[in-house]
């Protein structure tokens, strides 16, 4: 029977069966934080604002949100949803390791993810990035694409709210990242932490019999 490291270079991504979850609001820098510390780790960002921005382009609609935009904005939005939401089926089918980028503002729906994820045998981790409310808005400010400051401080207020109920969810696997001036040694160690997590032993033990399951198909 093969190792569990022999699994990981054989047939399968390497860190199968890990879920990330990103949580900061506008302007926190999380997608910053994600390319310099995630890289070569082998996992399928989760992003509606990729399609999002991308569809708004190709729409010819302005990436700094003008309220006269709203109902096609909308629209927009909608299908940037449905389409990640099938990419992030696709990569579930295949239990392929995913980062999972969110504000967080909403406890509740994070919570649902993560029991949906467990029970597919998924190991579930978060990463929170925190900001003050002064660099989340001078941030957004910066941004290709905006939004409102209005929306940029409820985001944030909801987002602290949640931290312990985050805390309480994730424990042991929950990162917080201080990103109002993240230095690269600040980046490293967050970067060698989600590595370990990453490569670490499927603990799940639905997604340890995924893995037995489908090694016997192999062996068919």
């Amino acid at each position: 029977m093969k190792t569990y490291k022999q699994l990981q270079e054989g047939v399968y991504d390497p860190n199968i069966l890990k879920a990330f979850f990103l949580a900061g609001g506008p302007g926190s820098g999380k997608s910053y934080v994600v390319k310099r510390t995630t890289g070569g780790l082998g996992l399928k960002v989760v992003n509606s604002d990729v399609n999002f921005e991308r569809l708004l382009t190709q729409a010819g609609l302005s990436l700094k949100m003008p309220d006269n935009e709203t109902e096609p904005r909308d629209k927009v939005r909608d299908r940037a949803k449905s389409i990640t939401q099938k990419q992030q089926d696709n990569y579930i089918m295949g239990r392929l390791g995913l980062i999972i980028d969110g504000t967080g503002a909403k406890y509740d729906k994070i919570e649902m993810q993560t029991r949906k994820l467990q029970q597919l045998g998924y190991d579930c981790h978060m990463v929170f990035v925190n900001t003050s409310i002064d660099v989340a808005l001078q941030r957004n400010a910066e941004r290709e694409r905006t939004v409102n400051d209005k929306i940029v401080v409820d985001s944030w207020k909801n987002v602290q709210s949640n931290i312990g109920k985050f805390n309480n969810l994730f424990k042991s696997d929950m990162i917080i990242v201080d990103n109002n001036d993240a230095k690269e040694d600040v980046l490293n160690s967050v970067y060698k932490r989600i590595k370990a997590l990453a490569k670490k032993k499927v603990k799940n033990t639905r997604g340890l019999a995924w893995i037995k399951m489908e090694l016997a198909k192999k062996r068919r």
